[in-house]
């Protein structure tokens, strides 16, 4: 459902849904499709950034302050996101660098490279594989979680965080392509 969206009832208790001007509804396949696009945009924003060929961004606040960075944590925390799924990804970053103080660029980038094959998968008509990789993704989380809890996950490297996630969805697909 659109966030520009009031949901009502009548006197008889009919549901109805009130749509701002300019809002649109979708559901099912398409609202898949758009918001794996939404949140895949985030992901390309800040994977640009990257490297030793990664580009700096300008960024253009309301008020007309500009910053300029190539940190990805930076932009996701100075972009105004509107879109649901795509504030998930910036969430995703917030949550990295609460629990690890670092890879929130990869960690989107993980993300959305993650939303691309479950996209591709989705295109195929295989929604329980998307479903699989959702689940090794709240499995890393976890995982993750864990390590911050026993003191591991500050000394834990960006390449160890990127192979718990790897595995996590790795062990996932394999459980999906055998069924």
């Amino acid at each position: 459902m659109s966030t520009n969206a009031i949901q009502a009832v009548t006197s008889s208790g009919q549901p109805v849904l009130i749509l701002k001007e300019g809002s649109n509804t979708s559901r099912g396949k398409e609202a898949q499709r758009n918001n794996i696009q939404a949140a895949k945009l985030v992901a390309e924003i800040v994977k640009s950034s990257i490297g030793p060929r990664g580009m700096d961004k300008m960024l253009v606040d309301s008020l007309g302050d500009v910053t300029i960075t190539n940190d990805g944590a930076t932009m996701l925390k100075e972009i105004d996101v509107q879109h649901p799924a795509a504030k998930m990804l910036v969430e995703v970053s917030k949550a990295t660098d609460n629990e690890v103080g670092d890879g929130t660029t990869s960690a989107v980038i993980l993300a959305g490279a993650l939303l691309e094959k479950a996209e591709y998968l989705g295109s195929k008509e295989v929604e329980e594989k998307i479903n699989l990789v959702i689940s090794a993704l709240y499995d890393a989380e976890i995982q993750m979680k864990k390590k911050a809890f026993a003191g591991e996950a500050r000394t834990a490297t960006q390449p160890e965080l990127i192979e718990v996630l790897a595995s996590a969805s790795k062990e996932a697909m394999q459980s999906a392509l055998s069924h």
